[in-house]
């Protein structure tokens, strides 16, 4: 990701920054394209992950669909391109003007989380004279061994409707005039790396679709979520995800009928690798316990290691050439008020000074788009490199 040139441009450039690399974005998307397309799998981009707008539009540019949580994110995909027959709409409080917007959006679908959200949909549909494609989403109980903050799909977390709810679900699914039914839909959770998880993610699908057709209806999409992981560890040497095998795994255990379509949400896997955040070293703080690195960038530029213990591997740039030269273990911590300000705990880096350019890898995802104004800091600028 980073040469000579790119570290003497960094130098130029005011920090702390997100660095893009689209080239590893174009090879990332290019992979999960190509390992999808062999079974007829559709893509939907989880544009949470990042909607950063020259993200988006190199991820429209490989023809993929978009998943939406938000009103905006509904609006931020169509302006960015995304086809409206690709967009769906998830989320467990969706607001009427959210929906509103997305129905005037002609979106494909509504992934619905509540039978009261069922309601609501069909009323606003009404009112606009519109009928709404909806796919339940179903909490299917399975453990996706990764944080607990980012789990979905056990029956404590707030997502989806439990299976002793289905018979609402169905009795609400006859009456509702402006309701389409169209699939069912799942998410356990994000960053998972344990592919046996989405082993028993197909069979809980299989066990479910065969419920809603016994109950007579015609389960046409088959949205099975997201969530793989990615590499934080090593992301020279591990950039691209292994689609390959993921697919595989829903295309060896998912029970897919004739007619029916395989839809996927993927976020982090094709966009973690693809950025870094650059910053600056604003003071070295020696002391008797510990040494601290202190940054020019902080939680308000990448919370995820505050937020959820997350690890980020970080390169000292400017001392490259002695990075296997005898080091320091340093706490590199941000200049936010805050104790939890503190990106990792002794890394083991070279000797560092003050103006060092600092890399947290693989922050692709989660990063630019949970950035805040917290301590009324600028907003954190981007920049790209094409090659």
């Amino acid at each position: 990701m980073f040469n000579t040139d790119t570290i003497t441009r960094f130098s130029q450039s005011e920090t702390p920054f997100y660095y893009y690399d689209l080239n590893v974005l174009r090879q990332t998307l290019s992979a999960c394209r190509e390992a999808s397309s062999k079974y007829g799998f559709h893509v939907h981009y989880a544009m949470k992950a990042n909607f950063n707008p020259r993200v988006l539009d190199t991820i429209q540019s490989f023809g993929f669909g978009a998943d939406c949580v938000s009103g905006n994110e509904v609006k931020a995909a169509i302006e960015h391109g995304f086809d409206n027959n690709k967009v769906v709409f998830a989320g467990v409080g969706k607001s009427d003007k959210e929906i509103n917007a997305a129905l005037d959006a002609d979106i494909f679908c509504f992934n619905v989380e509540s039978v009261q959200e069922l309601e609501v949909i069909d009323d606003l549909a009404a009112a606009k004279g519109k009928v709404a494609n909806v796919a339940i989403r179903i909490n299917p109980n399975v453990d996706a061994h990764t944080h607990h903050y980012i789990t979905t799909g056990l029956d404590e977390n707030k997502f989806g409707i439990n299976t002793w709810q289905l018979n609402d679900v169905a009795t609400a699914l006859r009456t509702l005039k402006n309701i389409q039914f169209v699939g069912i839909h799942f998410h356990v959770g994000s960053q998972i790396t344990d592919l046996e998880v989405y082993k028993s993610l197909c069979l809980r699908i299989n066990e479910m679709q065969d419920w809603f057709e016994e109950h007579g209806f015609k389960v046409k999409v088959l949205n099975t979520g997201g969530g793989l992981g990615v590499d934080y560890y090593n992301p020279d040497t591990n950039t691209i995800g292994d689609f390959e095998s993921y697919f595989k795994v829903f295309k060896d255990f998912l029970n897919v009928k004739p007619g029916q379509e395989v839809h996927f949400e993927l976020g982090r896997v094709l966009v973690a690798q693809s950025a870094a955040l650059i910053s600056s070293v604003l003071y070295v703080k020696n002391g008797q316990k510990k040494n601290f690195l202190v940054l020019d960038a902080g939680m308000t530029e990448l919370m995820r290691p505050m937020l959820y213990q997350a690890y980020h591997a970080i390169e000292n740039l400017s001392r490259r050439d002695n990075a296997q030269a005898p080091g320091t273990k340093y706490d590199v911590v941000g200049p936010i008020c805050e104790s939890t300000d503190c990106f990792r705990k002794d890394v083991e880096l070279p000797v560092s000074q003050r103006g060092d350019l600092i890399a947290i890898r693989t922050a692709g995802a989660y990063g630019e788009v949970m950035a805040s104004g917290y301590n009324l800091r600028d907003r954190i600028l981007s920049v790209y490199s094409e090659h």
